[in-house]
């Protein structure tokens, strides 16, 4: 399995980075995992509606450069389908089965992402209705596609 993490924006904290290669590390074991990140655009405090679309469209195209035709594509999206972590489990084995070997998690930018790539998503997934710092959600999700793996290995995992 070939797992690409595709995030809009640079990651600076240090201790997230620390996180973030732990499971990186931990995931080796199991699939190739890749972090791509894309530019953000700037977005001062008050934008208009129409200044947002446009900030979402650019870093969008960014994303998309990123998806190959033959990827399947599970959007983050505050809207998206709230799964547990043993669904997600079954969702990545159930990918796997069928010959989708290469998985996009597609994690947007501040304002969230563009309409084109919420077209080109397979799957919106919602981790909370709250919202997270992307930077963040970066370390959640490879915590959950590691838990995934153990799971679908039944192999122990704390709960």
């Amino acid at each position: 399995m070939k797992i690409t993490i595709i995030s809009v924006g640079k990651l600076k904290e240090k201790y997230l980075k620390q996180g973030i290669d732990e499971y990186m590390k931990r995931l080796s074991a199991y699939a190739k995992v890749d972090i791509v990140e894309v530019a953000d655009e700037k977005a001062p405090e008050n934008m208009s509606e129409a200044e947002m679309e446009e900030v979402k469209r650019k870093e969008g195209e960014r994303i998309l450069s990123h998806v190959g035709q033959d990827t399947y594509v599970i959007t983050l999206e505050i809207g998206g389908k709230m799964i547990s972590s043993e669904q997600l489990a079954a969702k990545m084995d159930e990918l796997a089965t069928y010959g989708k070997s290469k998985i996009a998690f597609v994690i947007g930018g501040s304002l969230g992402i563009s309409e084109a790539v919420q077209k080109r998503s397979d799957y919106a997934l919602s981790f909370s209705r709250m919202t997270f710092p992307h930077q963040l959600m970066r370390l959640v999700l490879l915590e959950q596609v590691y838990r995934g793996y153990r799971i679908i290995k039944n192999e122990p995992y704390h709960k």
